[in-house]
């Protein structure tokens, strides 16, 4: 019934893609835009090799499902990955559920797409949702919980309705007078840029505003690398006019106080990227009420979802967020692999160590 293949130099936004992607259970983060711009811009700067499993419906060629993989050396261990470089939050087939379920009946279908992904060493496969389709079941690997959630709200009108339903009175208190206050301080707009000019000042202050939050922490921001912020910016500008991508500025005068930079799939927003000027307005709540402001467009937009993506940030649970579980798949394809697994799993500290290795930080 189906053909299997590696076409690394896919064409993502072909119109059979997007066919595909429009159709199928995959996330905003298998968008046309956002693949072809990982694989253009990412992957040769991390020195990724694609590996983009194809697979098609036998006799008309259409496509059936698409797995954007990618093949990296860490050391001496070759891993098959998921095509993230820590940009996406979600990992996902591109296919719908029916299909899927096809494939996943047909053994010999599955062994040809688990050849397809040799030669490596390691499988590891992040940042699968709790309702994604299985891919456990499909690479024939177990599955561990990544001890975080992604988080989510549902959105309905009218705005007053969905505030009193899922923020706390006295906190809803407390915004209306932190806005009272923002308003004192001189004019203020909150809108969508689509201006290349404005999203661009609204990136550069984001940037500056999240510098301060993370001097001190393990992990760095990317938003500080040049890599990852002309990556961001890009999909910025091009998804704008596109419907894809959200710029949302809040400014004081003319100028940007705060900024949130997200997605738009299906009838949700996903929120990837905020800046906001803490230090200029310290006991103002600028951040909350930025994402309260966010919420009341995406319900006035007829929008069904806020997305708050990955995390376990506490400040999500002031707006009734709730929390999906996140999984992490991982297999051996050599015996190097299983090596690396056994060892891992013996010795603990050796696991951190191979996380390590595995997520190079390259942060230039």
């Amino acid at each position: 019934m189906f053909e299997i293949g590696a076409e690394n130099a896919f064409d993502f936004l072909s119109e059979e893609y997007r066919e595909l992607f429009a159709n199928s259970r995959a996330t905003a983060f298998q968008h046309p835009l956002w693949l072809d711009r990982l694989y253009g811009r990412m992957a040769p700067r991390f020195d990724a090799e694609p590996l983009v499993i194809v697979v098609r419906w036998r006799g008309s060629g259409r496509l059936a499902m698409v797995l954007p993989l990618i093949r990296r050396r860490h050391g001496v261990m070759r891993v098959v990955e998921f095509a993230d470089f820590k940009v996406s939050d979600y990992a996902a087939a591109v296919c719908d559920r029916a299909t899927f379920g096809l494939i996943l009946r047909d053994d010999l279908v599955c062994e040809r797409i688990r050849r397809a992904l040799q030669p490596y060493d390691v499988l590891r496969i992040q940042k699968l949702r709790d309702d994604s389709l299985p891919f456990d079941r499909l690479f024939g690997v177990t599955r561990m919980s990544m001890s975080m959630n992604a988080h989510a709200v549902a959105l309905y009108g009218p705005l007053e309705t969905w505030r009193t339903d899922n923020i706390d009175r006295s906190y809803r208190k407390e915004l209306d007078k932190k806005g009272r206050q923002i308003r004192r301080k001189g004019h203020v707009r909150f809108g969508i840029s689509f201006d290349p000019g404005e999203i661009t000042a609204t990136f550069h202050r984001m940037r500056e505003y999240r510098r301060p939050r993370f001097q001190n922490r393990e992990d760095p921001d990317l938003l500080q690398s040049a890599t990852y912020f002309d990556f961001y910016l890009d999909l910025a500008i091009a998804g704008a006019h596109a419907g894809f991508c959200r710029t949302y500025t809040l400014w004081l005068d003319s100028r940007p106080i705060s900024g949130v930079w997200g997605l738009v799939h299906q009838g949700q927003f996903l929120v990837v990227l905020g800046g906001f000027d803490l230090a200029g307005f310290k006991n103002c709540s600028i951040g909350a009420l930025v994402f309260e402001a966010v919420a009341g467009d995406c319900i006035a937009k007829g929008e069904r979802v806020l997305d708050f993506t990955i995390g376990d940030e506490s400040y999500k649970r002031l707006f009734g967020m709730q929390p999906t579980a996140m999984w992490t798949l991982s297999g051996a394809g050599s015996q190097v692999g299983s090596l690396v697994g056994f060892v891992s799993g013996q010795m603990p500290w050796t696991m951190r160590l191979a996380k390590r290795i595995v997520n190079g930080k390259a942060m230039t």
